[in-house]
């Protein structure tokens, strides 16, 4: 089993590259033992200051997502991910190339010695970095921001998009690239059991999150539970839809139609399952195996938000939306003439 050894590193003071900043704090990262916003965006695609004719390396690094994180930074209303990377190029100074298709914050600390003059993020959702200081030059340029560079993320299948770019923005190829996993990349050399790491306290990530926006995924539902917004649905719950939908049938006087297999309406899964209450705002992240299944009684307003791959039953319209809706069952018996 890898041993996970968390670093307490404490804050040097150098005449080299080591900043002296009273901003700086030590920066937790934890490696294994068997280890080999806020910023002023550019309006062009580059860094004009940056001198792209001396001696420094591109390095890229980044993944399709993060680890996730229960509050959103965006409203495109997918859970927000964080990747902590660790810098460690002490001999050579450095350009980062940073990306993720998911909202993601990129928690950022260096090592002794190591020099980063700029750093470009992208990703098809929202990036935002922390760590860094603020004089550290940034361009974020995302699908979502219409940035000026475009988009890429760093994953194995768009991995073509990185050395265009690079070149374009840095003048020069990527010297390697870095894939983040479990949220956390470490670029340069491995760090060793003595390598201590700081960070900037000037910005953090929880600066990044959306104050008003519900706490993202399950943690959403599970406090929206506590506050007596939603409720478990129950087996009770699903017959009612099943009811209401015949009911409604028979009310519309619809008379049988000649070797027609009538179907028996669906009825909703309980399975994760939920009856909303009140006012609500769909939490973020609702997708794939996170989807889940609301039930919306008479009287009670639509949600808002984006429910993601979730199912909705509207006792209101008697609509079911989402991947799960639709016929199931035939009904025994229910023929027209013969």
């Amino acid at each position: 089993m890898r041993l996970g050894i968390i670093f307490y590193v404490f804050l040097f003071v150098s005449t080299n590259t080591w900043s002296a900043s009273s901003d700086l704090k030590p920066f937790d990262f934890q490696i294994e033992s068997n280890q080999p916003s806020n910023v002023t965006q550019n309006v062009a695609c580059g860094f004009p200051a940056l001198e792209t004719s001396s001696d420094f390396a591109v390095f890229a690094a980044g993944a399709y997502a993060g680890r996730k994180l229960s509050f959103q930074i965006d409203q495109s209303g997918h859970e927000a991910t964080q990747i902590d990377v660790a810098v460690n190029s002490p001999n050579k100074p450095v350009v980062l190339m940073l990306g993720a298709y998911e909202p993601t914050v990129w928690n950022i600390g260096w090592s002794k010695n190591t020099q980063i003059l700029a750093v470009l993020i992208s990703g098809y959702h929202r990036q935002a970095v922390a760590g860094l200081e603020k004089n550290t030059p940034q361009l974020i340029s995302s699908a979502d921001n219409h940035g000026p560079c475009g988009y890429f993320y760093v994953t194995d299948s768009s991995l073509q998009k990185l050395n265009p770019m690079a070149r374009r923005v840095f003048g020069k190829a990527v010297n390697m690239i870095f894939p983040a996993e479990n949220g956390r990349v470490i670029i340069g050399d491995a760090l060793q059991k003595d390598t201590k790491l700081v960070t900037s306290a000037q910005i953090s990530p929880a600066a990044f999150y959306v104050k008003d926006a519900p706490m993202a995924g399950a943690v959403g539902l599970e406090d929206a539970v506590r506050k007596g917004i939603l409720r478990k649905a129950t087996q009770e719950d699903a017959d009612l839809w099943v009811d209401s939908i015949i009911q409604n049938s028979v009310q519309q006087d619809i008379p049988p139609i000649a070797n027609r297999t009538l179907l028996k309406p669906p009825s909703p899964r309980i399975y994760n399952a939920y009856v909303v209450l009140k006012a609500f705002t769909y939490p973020a992240g609702l997708y794939g195996a996170q989807s889940v299944t609301f039930m919306i009684p008479k009287g009670v307003p639509r949600p808002i938000g984006n429910p993601g791959h979730s199912a909705i039953y509207d006792f209101n319209t008697l609509k079911c939306e989402g991947g799960e809706c639709g016929p199931r069952m035939p009904a025994t018996g229910s023929v027209g003439p013969r």
